[in-house]
């Protein structure tokens, strides 16, 4: 299964676009630029939202769902979002077909263009504060704290599975507040929330920071991202929460009846991430045998392979392994029974192995005499056996195990990728032979900002929320620098 991956080392970009595909994940679409996400690729990415949606609700936040048509009058209320969105916008200007006067299929009806067109949402800040302004009248409808699972289009011309298409699926969150110190600690805490999943499930070491103001989402007053590192040392950002302050209470009239009996515009968050998460999984973790896949969000953490040479082996071994699955179920653990007899034992291992399945139990003749079984790990690839009684304590604890042991890897990848420097020409260098992030002082100025990208095609991630005050002068302009910041070449 896994020998038609190209290596990493070789093409990484090939690497990541075939193993996608090669593992049932995804594939393109009959449309352009979007995807078909295939079963497998579906139920890691239902673990991801269950998981995050029990996180969100046990923060107080309830769902809801708004509509996918946006009029355009409403993207021209708010001048920064519709100046940032403009150029990635799908807009529908008609509402009916009609056959064409020669026959040959149908053709757009010129009688039934809509008198206002529709933005398919690219994101929902709009529809959803239009909406707002029914629901909020006085302090006491405050905060409001909503999310809504849904799809969203922007229109992309480079496209790649996962990482980049025209129509990808998200959580949005979008919060209403009564002062602006609550709205604030809001977007610090949905930051850590993401935070506390991409690391703690995910796997995969973050920098929290807060973006520059020509990184900032369109409509912002302030930006805060995760920003995580891939094997190929390119930056990828996981997840965004932003502090919308007043801007689309003021776009769309949202007021309250304030405490001391005046009105004020509400303050506002929005939050989310997407679908982009499953690229950012396959590409920190997985190797050239394929998917290397976290036990809490693996689809199946645990596959039985049978080893035998007829049916009453096949049927002996059945009978131990139920017994191990219900041992395994018992204590929460998903598992898949293989006994499938169109493919022999090693086609099953590499298919596998290329699905990133967290343990392999492989169980023959000779483990039916001597009460054992063989466990494998996907990561590592050690093998051991382990008597039958003791699988299920075994397998529990090898799990947890994974589940660090793939973190700390990352960690490890990542620390040794952060490279401080203080000259243009070692900011350059460190780029070309090394990657990864590269701690740098920055003037501040959007032109070095932007000359820097020009140049070398590195952004600044972030500037990271733990930095310390160091006093230093700017790589590109030589100018004073009170912080260093973190660049990046990025996805």
């Amino acid at each position: 299964m896994s020998k038609g991956l190209p290596k990493r080392s070789e093409d990484y970009s090939q690497w990541y676009n075939e193993l996608v595909k090669k593992a049932d994940l995804a594939e393109n679409s009959p449309v352009r630029g979007c995807m078909v996400i295939k079963p497998y690729g579906f139920a890691i990415w239902e673990k991801m939202q269950a998981t995050l949606d029990k996180m969100f609700k046990d923060t107080g936040h309830r769902n809801a769902y708004f509509p996918i048509f946006i009029p355009k009058s409403y993207l021209s209320k708010e001048a920064d979002h519709v100046e940032g969105f403009a150029k990635e916008c799908a807009v529908v200007t008609h509402y009916r077909l009609k056959q064409a006067a020669d026959g040959g299929g149908v053709v757009v009806d010129p009688e039934a263009r809509l008198e206002e067109e529709l933005i398919v949402r690219p994101t929902s800040e709009t529809v959803i504060w239009s909406t707002y302004k029914n629901w909020i009248q006085s302090y006491r409808d405050l905060p409001l704290k909503l999310n809504q699972w849904a799809n969203v289009v922007r229109w992309e011309m480079r496209t790649r599975l996962f990482l980049r298409t025209a129509e990808f699926l998200w959580q949005e969150g979008h919060t209403a507040h009564e002062t602006e110190e609550e709205a604030r600690q809001e977007t610090l805490l949905m930051l850590q929330v993401y935070t506390d999943f991409v690391q703690d499930h995910m796997a995969l070491p973050v920098i929290q920071g807060v973006k520059t103001e020509s990184e900032r989402f369109a409509g912002a007053v302030d930006t805060y991202c995760m920003e995580t590192l891939m094997q190929d040392g390119k930056a990828l950002q996981a997840g965004t929460s932003h502090f919308l302050g007043q801007n689309f209470a003021k776009a769309f009239d949202v007021k309250f009846a304030a405490r001391d009996g005046g009105l004020d515009y509400v303050w506002g968050t929005s939050w989310g991430v997407s679908t982009r998460l499953m690229g950012a999984l396959i590409m920190a973790h997985s190797d050239d045998s394929g998917l290397v896949l976290p036990p809490k969000l693996a689809p199946i953490q645990v596959v039985i392979v049978p080893i035998f040479k007829n049916q009453e082996q096949l049927e002996a071994i059945s009978v131990v392994a139920s017994g191990l699955i219900r041992q395994l179920n018992e204590l929460g653990i998903s598992v898949e029974y293989d006994d499938r007899d169109t493919y022999k034992p090693g086609w099953k291992f590499a298919e596998y192995e290329l699905k990133g399945v967290p343990v392999r139990i492989a169980i023959g003749p000779r483990d039916l005499e001597n009460n054992t079984a063989e466990v494998a790990r996907r990561d590592t690839s050690e093998k051991q056996i382990v008597k039958q009684q003791e699988i299920g304590a075994k397998v529990k604890h090898l799990l947890a195990d994974i589940q660090d042991s793939i973190y700390r890897k990352a960690l490890k990848y990542r620390d040794q990728h952060i490279t401080d420097v203080d000259s243009y020409e070692a900011f350059k260098s460190v780029l070309e032979t090394k990657g990864g992030f590269v701690r740098a002082h920055w003037d501040g100025t959007a032109n070095t900002e932007q000359r820097i990208k020009e140049e070398t095609k590195a952004t600044i991630r972030c500037i990271p929320l733990d930095q310390r005050q160091e006093p230093g002068t700017c790589i590109y302009s030589g100018e004073p620098s009170q912080q260093r910041v973190i660049f990046a070449k990025a996805y």
